[in-house]
């Protein structure tokens, strides 16, 4: 594909992502967006699907009866094979972080969460690598934790 091809192909999407952000504002509550993307393989096609927003935690289902009504789904098997994938992606993300090495096991899951997001967002926010924000970032969690 030329690079004139690519430059079509992503201002297509550019636009049909802002045909959609503008109808998804109109939706309000609980309830799925209209996202657009691209499917896989050597000719890639524009395509569009439902999907929850999980930047927007206002519009999610917060319990199974309500992801069954917003989705229209109620065949358990295929609930569980939700849950699955939900659960496997998370257990890979988890695994996967950059700085779970960094992370002490016996600090509490809230300080843990706390450390993860701050020693990320520094390293975002100042373009310094993970290790050297855990190096300011990790004596000061560490003597919290010893005073208690």
């Amino acid at each position: 594909m030329s690079e004139e091809q690519k430059t079509a192909r992503e201002k297509e999407l550019e636009e049909k992502q802002a045909e959609l952000d503008k109808a998804n504002a109109s939706r309000t509550g609980k309830g799925t967006r209209a996202r657009v993307g691209q499917t896989r393989g050597k000719n890639p096609q524009m395509v569009t699907w439902e999907a929850f927003d999980l930047s927007k935690p206002e519009t999610l289902p917060a319990t199974l009866t309500e992801f069954m009504d917003i989705t229209k789904t109620q065949d358990e098997k295929l609930i569980v094979g939700y849950l699955l994938d939900g659960y496997n992606d998370a257990q890979y993300t988890a695994a996967s972080d950059p700085i779970a090495e960094y992370v002490d096991a016996t600090w509490s899951e809230d300080v843990q969460r706390q450390f993860r997001l701050v020693v990320r967002n520094y390293s975002v926010a100042t373009g310094v690598s993970i290790e050297d924000a855990v190096n300011l970032i990790k004596p000061g969690i560490v003597a919290s934790q010893t005073k208690k």
